[in-house]
């Protein structure tokens, strides 16, 4: 067309270092009109629902993707004829091969786009991949990254007549490592796998455990056809075997669900979470009647109307009071630079359960809030989070957490730490129970709390202080003023 061009609106990052969304749905289709700033569709990312507005006027020519799919961010969505002007730069013929070098040396800046920053330009570049060409040089090389990954000496091949002296080149592979996690190279020293062999698929090149489960298979198929080729090796068998496990699965009496977005971030979080931080777990029993005396007191409070006061505001506020008075408690370990950091500030963060999984939004600077703000703020938290609106913003830069189980009527539990943090307070259901209340057993309202906190800066001296500050809290409300 010589009046109007194809502009490809690309998926944006929509939160800081997402690498993918899900399309949810699609408010456009082929042929609709849209305006700058429109909402053409919603995407599930790992921390939220967020809708993407178009950044041009236009006609949409193409939808790429269907309701449904998980897209990687910087792939092209949507494509939408605009009128006027000259096709994009992206969409101009190829330049001479030698050429895309040049870029490499000064990568293109962020692009700005309505919705978050544009896609992140990668800083860490994929390491080129040499072909060796000379079988007895990628026959050491393999041999060698063998013994680096601890599989032992590879097995000898057919001896090869010597073709140059390109062999000399093969002491430079050991500089060629593939990029694996330490649990993925576990995985494959436990599946007799040689890391050398496998074809990565992750971010800049990094094997993953699909590319191992992946090369297991390949490496079985031969077997299967020509088993004379080479005699079957017991360590890859096993395992081999994993591939048909879903020919077992009866659709009538099971059901899958593919893990994605909300749900597949907080079990990746969690996982990362419980073996990295080692957690430690304290209990403690308390009296909350006079807490509860309180909250009715409160919800007559001309101060609070039109909040909503409940035992989870006080119980906030408690642990906003003990945390000042064991400021060490708010800190996050930086295992990069082997440092603790103290947070001068509380970024309160609320556990909730929503339709697409656990998110912990928090309440920023909770600490400088009065409590009818912070009765504001937990409501407005709440509300959004129930709703499906909670911004990724939202859910980033929590340092200590509470998970409110009671509200199912469970007595107590061991919460995971939400990642980054070094403290969660668990808070279990609030029971009338037998009580030895000024020298009688008298009927009192009786709750569990459960602190589990990181052991590599938290010891148990200060976790028991905190928890102890919280339940004398709890106990005696005045000390809201005392300690304060």
């Amino acid at each position: 067309m010589t009046n109007a061009s194809v502009r490809e609106f690309k998926m944006p990052d929509v939160g800081e270092g997402l690498t993918e969304a899900e399309i949810l749905k699609w408010y456009v289709q082929p042929g609709d009109t849209v305006t700058d700033g429109q909402v053409v569709c919603e995407v599930e990312t790992a921390k939220a629902a967020v809708e993407l507005p178009i950044p041009y006027d236009g006609v949409v020519r193409s939808l790429h993707f269907p309701e449904g799919t998980t897209v990687d961010v910087g792939t092209s969505i949507i494509a939408v004829e605009v009128a006027g002007g000259a096709a994009p730069a992206q969409e101009a013929a190829p330049a001479p091969a030698a050429e895309p070098e040049q870029p490499a040396e000064q990568p293109a800046a962020r692009q700005p786009v309505l919705v978050g920053y544009g896609v992140a330009t990668s800083s860490t570049r994929r390491r080129p991949r040499k072909q060796a060409q000379d079988p007895a040089a990628r026959q050491a090389a393999s041999a060698v990254q063998s013994e680096l990954n601890g599989h032992g000496a590879a097995p000898a091949a057919p001896a090869t007549p010597p073709a140059a002296p390109a062999a000399p080149v093969a002491p430079a592979a050991p500089a060629q490592r593939p990029l694996a996690k330490p649990p993925v190279r576990k995985l494959a020293k436990d599946l007799g796998v040689d890391l050398a062999t496998v074809t990565p698929t992750g971010p800049d090149g990094v094997v993953t455990r699909e590319d191992v489960h992946a090369a297991v298979a390949a490496a079985q198929t031969p077997q299967q056809t020509a088993p004379a080729a080479r005699p079957a090796a017991p360590a890859v068998s096993a395992p081999a075997d994993r591939p048909a496990a879903p020919a077992s699965y009866d659709s009538g009496r099971e059901t899958r669900i593919p893990v994605k977005g909300v749900r597949k971030a907080t079990a990746a979080a969690m996982v990362g979470s419980a073996f990295t931080a080692p957690h430690v777990t304290e209990f403690v029993t308390v009296d909350v009647t006079r807490t509860m005396k309180l909250v009715e007191e409160l919800k007559q409070d001309k101060e609070f109307a039109g909040l909503r006061v409940n035992p989870l505001l006080l119980i906030a506020k408690a642990l906003l009071v003990a945390i000042r008075r064991n400021p060490d408690i708010n800190a996050s370990w930086d295992e990069a630079a082997q440092e603790i950091v103290v947070k001068h500030y509380v970024n309160l963060g609320i556990a909730a359960a929503t339709p697409r999984g656990l998110i912990v939004p928090n309440i920023k600077d909770a600490h400088a809030k009065a409590l009818p703000e912070l009765a504001a703020s937990l409501g407005e938290l709440v509300s959004t989070a129930r709703e499906g609106k909670t911004s990724p913003s939202a859910m980033q830069g929590g340092t200590v957490t509470i998970t409110n189980v009671g509200v199912f009527g469970v007595d107590t539990g061991t919460p995971i730490l939400n990642p980054g943090e070094s403290a969660i307070l668990a808070v279990g259901a609030i029971k009338p129970q037998p009580w030895v209340h000024k020298g009688k057993v008298k009927p009192r309202q009786v709750t569990t709390l459960a602190l589990s906190f990181d052991h590599r800066l938290v010891d148990g001296e200060l976790g028991s202080k905190v928890l102890a500050d919280v339940a004398a809290i709890l106990e005696q409300p005045k000390r809201l003023i005392t300690w304060a």
